[in-house]
Formats: structure tokens, sequence, C-alpha cells
């Protein structure tokens, strides 16, 4: 496990689909997640636009009083693909820039349940942590079990001996948005002796 420090994050981005999901529970827990982001004061750096789960955590985030960034690629605010964006636009030019200020714009990640888009960016910043690139926590909003294959392959790829134990913690996983922001809260990376 990591050890514990306790550091004020002021900025987190929330990586979350365009797409509600199939239970109504992943929408309440965006909107929830947006309303604890706000009481605690801390900013939300997402990935733009207004639709899925992300207009659920933006909106209540930017009405609890908390500043709203949204980061999208100028291609994708062309016609109505993703609907305005809530709070300040940031437009680059391409994916890959979006993911860097991403990184720049904020102190920690979350994961809420989606497909192929947030996989590729949860894995993309978890894979600059293993390599020492920063050392911002990462974690999983593990709604009704929605992560629990994730994490079984990761513990699956540890124990073939393909990442190290301290890689595998670069994860951190909760049921509720408040556990999850303690837990970012108190983050400290392992070192991985594989990457020194």
């Amino acid at each position: 496990m990591a050890r514990s420090s306790s550091h004020k994050i002021k900025n987190i981005c929330v990586f979350c689909g365009s797409s509600p999901g199939k239970d109504k529970e992943f929408l309440e827990v965006a909107n929830h997640l947006g309303k604890v982001l706000a009481e605690r004061k801390i900013h939300l750096v997402y990935g733009g636009g207004s639709i899925g789960l992300m207009v659920c955590v933006s909106i209540a985030t930017f009405i609890g009083g908390s500043q709203v960034l949204g980061i999208i690629p100028k291609a994708l605010t062309e016609g109505s693909i993703t609907g305005k964006t809530v709070g300040e636009e940031l437009k680059v030019l391409t994916m890959h820039e979006r993911i860097q200020k991403m990184l720049d714009h904020s102190d920690a990640f979350i994961a809420l349940p989606r497909g192929i888009g947030t996989l590729e960016e949860i894995f993309q910043i978890a894979s600059w942590a293993q390599l020492k690139i920063h050392q911002k926590p990462i974690s999983l909003l593990n709604v009704n079990g929605f992560f629990n294959g994730l994490l079984s392959f990761l513990d699956h790829v540890v124990e073939q001996k393909f990442i190290s134990d301290s890689s595998r913690q670069i994860f951190i996983s909760a049921i509720t948005p408040e556990q999850l922001i303690d837990q970012l809260q108190i983050y400290v990376p392992e070192v991985d002796p594989a990457i020194t």
C-alpha cells in the first residue's frame, strides 16, 4: 500500500462518458460527485461538452460554485456532437494535447464508468505515473462494481509479473465520491524498484 500523507487537491480531472450508461445510478453518482467536488471547493477539469455523464458532473460542480474547465479538441466542437461545454472551455488541436492539458491543470484523476475513451485516458495517465512523468493520484469510482473486472485484471497482470505491485497501487478505487476523494487526499505514490 502507498504511504499516507495529506496534501491539498484543488483541481480534479474526471474522465466520464458521453453516454449515460444502462443504470440510472451512473447518472446519480456523477451528479453526486459534482456536488461533493463543489462542497469541498475542488474545481473540475473534464473533457468538455454537455452529454451523458459529463453533463451531470459538470453542471452539479458548476451550480455548487466550483470552477469548471472543459478541455476539448476543436474538431469535436464543430456541429452538435458534444453539446455546449459547461464553464470555461479550452480548445486544443489533438487528443494527445487534450490529455496533456488535463494533466497540466489537475492535481488528481477520477474515472467514472464509461468505455474505451475513458480506459484510454486513465491508462495513459497511469503509464505516465509509472514512468515518473507525474505523481498525481489516479482513481476509479467503482459504481455497482463496474470496475471489478478491470481491477481483477490488474491483479492478474501483477501475478504474471508484467507490472510490479507498486505500479498496481497507482490505481485507487472506492464506491462513493466521499471515500474516493478522501483517499486521493492522503495518497503518496510508492517507489517502483523496476523504474528507478
